[in-house]
């Protein structure tokens, strides 16, 4: 169901995740939500965060925006990405180091590579018991940053397949590790239909691992039926929510994580078996391979969200290039199901604020020139505007 897209054309956003401004120092380390609100200084800083995050959002003039992800541990690699929920839920205890052996081959990197440092320096909780749903708070953190402004906000959350790449089952209660992952997509669907009672009318389901596993076991695999069908169960129930699929090659420290980024195995998986409304691909940083793929589903009820622009890239890009993208994408995609975004998210330990501020203006701009080539009408933006600028020399 289309709800902050319902109306618009190329709308323009960003993936999730935002850097942290500097003076935003604490983190949650596992506690509840109202815990840390008790604490004055977390309160504050939190609260302005979100304030700064969406503010910085809608003077790029992005069209819909994100809390940043400002409720996750300020961790090595953004590592609370997964382990937020992890942290909360029963059936998961500790921190520990993971045996190479354990880990998914994806994930197996030599030493003296960084994401060697990231894998093996990650601690994470064991399986000890049912894996049972306790509050994560995401309604509460919806509504905070949605009070700061007035465009709609969208609220992402890593989905239960990437949890389960890590854990060791630790209990004989689990004698398979696909009883685990539907554990998690339970608790997380027990989470996200108490954000939709909030009023949140758009969530980003992050990572489902079909392009991963159909591009290592193939489409047709039972390991991918099996978590296509892990994937349904999380969202179950939230047809009266716009629900965003974002898929990407990884974003530990702005690392890629797979050598074959091709989304040609798994296109018809996430165009037409994943319930959704949105599917958000990573382009700009694969240089728009797969892009033609595309036009067999030119039909298609289902809206395509492409990165414009890389958040492995440190350079700031230009709206002229960002518009770029989007007419070629226009080639494939018909403008009222296109939607300009980042490949992924900035916030991931390598990127700045001012960066990020301005290749999320640079979506904004690029979708301007494309939506005025179409003879449509523009998104005002602040930070455009000449009377609005910093450093402005005065009229004589």
């Amino acid at each position: 169901m289309f709800t902050v897209t319902a109306n618009q054309i190329l709308p323009a956003t960003v993936t999730g995740s935002w850097p942290r401004p500097r003076w935003f120092d604490v983190s949650m380390w596992g506690k509840p939500l109202d815990s840390c609100l008790m604490d004055i200084r977390y309160r504050e800083k939190l609260q302005d965060a979100l304030a700064v995050v969406v503010s910085d959002q809608e003077r790029a003039g992005l069209d819909i925006l994100t809390n940043g992800d400002y409720h996750l541990d300020e961790d090595m690699a953004g590592r609370s990405w997964h382990h937020y929920p992890l942290q909360r839920w029963t059936g998961l205890e500790g921190d520990h180091m993971q045996a190479v052996d354990n880990r998914s081959a994806w994930l197996r990197y030599p030493p003296g590579t960084l994401l060697y440092e990231i894998y093996t320096g990650w601690r994470w909780p064991r399986v000890t018991g049912k894996i049972e749903h306790r509050p994560l708070d995401y309604a509460k953190l919806w509504r905070m940053a949605q009070s700061k402004g007035r465009k709609p906000v969208r609220f992402g959350t890593c989905c239960s397949q990437v949890m389960s790449l890590f854990l060791d089952i630790h209990t004989p209660l689990y004698d398979d590790l696909r009883q685990v992952i539907w554990d998690l997509a339970v608790a997380m669907n027990t989470e996200l239909l108490a954000l939709r009672d909030a009023g949140c009318k758009c969530i980003q389901i992050e990572e489902p691992c079909l392009h991963f596993m159909a591009n290592t076991y193939g489409p047709d695999h039972e390991k991918v039926k099996f978590m296509l069908e892990a994937y349904n169960r999380e969202v179950q129930g939230l047809d009266d929510v716009e629900i965003w699929i974002h898929t990407c090659w990884g974003n530990p420290n702005m690392q890629r994580v797979m050598e074959n980024t091709s989304y040609a195995a798994s296109m018809q998986l996430y165009m037409e078996q994943c319930r959704g409304d949105v599917w958000t691909v990573e382009m700009r940083d694969r240089n728009l391979q797969d892009l033609e793929l595309f036009a067999r589903f030119r039909d298609s009820k289902k809206k395509v969200c492409i990165g414009t622009v890389s958040h492995r890239n440190l350079q700031a890009d230009r709206p002229e290039d960002v518009a770029a993208v989007l007419r070629k994408a226009l080639e494939y995609i018909p403008a009222e199901r296109l939607i300009a975004s980042s490949d992924c998210g900035f916030g991931r330990q390598g990127c700045n604020r001012e960066i990020a501020f301005y290749k999320a203006s640079a979506i904004a701009q690029g979708a301007n020139i494309v939506r005025q080539e179409l003879g449509l009408p523009a998104t005002p933006i602040p930070a455009t505007d000449p009377a609005l600028q910093i450093d402005v020399v005065p009229r004589a």
